[in-house]
């Protein structure tokens, strides 16, 4: 079977590994969940949108011969991770996730641990702060309930609607973020806490460094629970684990 790399992305890893695949000549396609309105372009072939559920997602890979699936998604699109994880079993798919490794607080950090997004919101009940939601849009109205605050939504694109939070600024920006520029943006906006995922890795950490520069709490909402597979830190490290994992005929 002809080596065929699906590499679901949209994070900065998921582009480095795309240019370290086509550095190799290696074949792959590109594909993008389609929540950002100008995807960042690739070196490799690309699509855009859902393959509906894991059902959808074997059978694209059964009729575009994918030999490999890369999983270098957001540590917290679980739910594609585990249609990847269903789809990959059912077609006898070789899968790999190139992963972030998850932030740990250090000395001066001030974290609050949450599971969930529900409890980051019901933590914020109290007097009026403002309040940093470094979380995207997705689950920007779920804040709406704790109304008392200013909320600094830094967004990849300009909302379509206006957000449901009474008071709220946006931000419009793309990452990775400098640290000093994060300061800056804290300070602009007189931020008292932030509230962010542990997405880990090097391109989202500004805003915790930060708010350890300028000693602010940091409401950090946990990883969600992810399916078992080979999980690889490096774009380097997936090359290594195609070459110990040749492309094989299936039974399908």
């Amino acid at each position: 079977m002809t080596q065929h790399l699906l590499i679901l992305g949209g994070t900065t890893e998921a582009s480095a590994l795309a240019h370290a695949v086509a550095s190799n000549d290696l074949k792959a396609t590109f594909s993008y969940a389609g929540r950002v309105a100008n995807p960042k372009a690739q070196p490799i072939p690309t699509r855009e949108g859902g393959f509906g559920g894991p059902q959808g997602l074997a059978a694209y890979i059964r009729n575009h011969n994918i030999s490999h699936v890369i999983d270098a998604t957001h540590p917290f699109a679980a739910q594609m991770s585990w249609n990847a994880f269903e789809a990959c079993r059912a077609t006898d798919t070789p899968l790999a996730a190139l992963t972030r490794p998850a932030w740990t607080p250090v000395e001066n950090d001030t974290w609050q641990l949450v599971p969930d997004i529900a409890h980051a919101v019901a933590i914020l009940q109290g007097e009026a702060k403002r309040v940093m939601l470094a979380l995207g849009r997705l689950h920007m109205n779920d804040f709406a309930v704790q109304p008392q605050h200013h909320y600094v939504l830094r967004l990849v694109d300009a909302p379509e609607e206006t957000p449901a939070l009474p008071n709220h600024t946006v931000v419009v920006a793309r990452g990775p973020f400098d640290v000093d520029e994060d300061i800056a943006l804290f300070k602009e906006h007189a931020v008292e806490v932030v509230v962010c995922k542990n997405a880990g890795g090097t391109g989202a950490a500004a805003k915790i460094q930060a708010a350890r520069a300028l000693g602010l709490p940091v409401i950090m909402i946990e990883r969600p629970k992810l399916p078992a597979r080979a999980e690889l830190a490096t774009p380097k490290a997936v090359l290594e684990w195609l070459t110990a994992h040749p492309a094989t005929e299936r039974g399908v």
